[in-house]
């Protein structure tokens, strides 16, 4: 395909039926491991509660409070973890719809930004289980009162543990706002460095409305949000570096 013809804009029904098709082949992707996925179900939720379950007293276990709990919340994970596993090859659809539109230095720069935040976002996840999800439970479980069970009900252990899988798999996506801020003009790395206090704040502000009320959760959060500003910052130096030694070379 020629310049020419890649500049010719397309009718706006040719938009709207590519966007169907991609939002249906991304659709039908969810769809596809979702199938694969639910006669594991169970053992799904056990992987995922597995932190919690190696730390409650011993006698003590999850319990389902709802008639429909047992099956639904089996479910609902394994339609989480499907759209979670589908996410590369549904952000690859909508890398597909909006590429054309786009010029080759602006194609160059985005394609590894996506696979850079897709690889972060699943980064927050990993970390979020193997590293966080130990210690604030073992901390829960160490100060209840005496005489509490701990009986934790299936189904708010989901929407808890799916909260912070969402909020750390975000909050590693900070080197990519960074990088896009700086590269688009909106900021350069001193302007973001001379920030650092308000975004140091920040951090343990957003940590505190999105993790549990302690401190231990809070600073699992803040403290990483701020390291990977840290890298941002870093990265947005080397491409504008990058960026002046390509123009120096035109």
């Amino acid at each position: 395909m020629t310049d020419d013809e890649q500049d010719t804009p397309m009718p706006l029904v040719a938009h709207l039926t590519e966007l169907r098709d991609r939002l249906l082949r991304a659709i039908l992707a969810v769809l596809i491991i979702f199938i694969v996925l639910f006669p594991f179900a169970n053992d799904i939720y056990a992987f995922v509660s597995e932190p919690l379950r190696a730390l409650l007293p011993e006698g003590a276990s999850m319990i389902a409070t709802e008639v429909a709990s047992p099956f639904l919340t089996p479910f609902k994970l394994t339609l989480f973890t499907a759209i979670f596993a589908a996410m590369p090859y549904v952000l690859y659809q909508a890398w597909a719809f909006i590429a054309p539109g786009m010029y080759r230095n602006e194609k160059r720069f985005a394609v590894p930004i996506l696979a850079s935040s897709v690889a972060l976002f699943y980064l927050g996840a990993a970390f979020a289980y193997f590293v966080v999800f130990p210690l604030i439970f073992a901390f829960f479980t160490s100060v209840a009162p005496e005489g509490i069970a701990i009986m934790t009900d299936i189904n708010r252990y989901l929407d808890f543990v799916l909260k912070l899988f969402f909020a750390f798999g975000v909050a590693f996506e900070i080197p990519i706002a960074a990088l896009i801020a700086i590269w688009s003009g909106l900021t350069t790395p001193d302007s973001l460095a001379r920030k650092r206090p308000y975004i140091i704040v920040g951090c343990f502000v957003f940590g505190m409305l999105l993790t549990p009320p302690d401190v231990i959760s809070q600073s699992l959060l803040a403290i990483p949000m701020w390291l990977l500003f840290e890298a941002g910052v870093f990265a947005g130096r080397l491409l504008l570096r990058q960026r002046a030694r390509q123009a120096a070379a035109d």
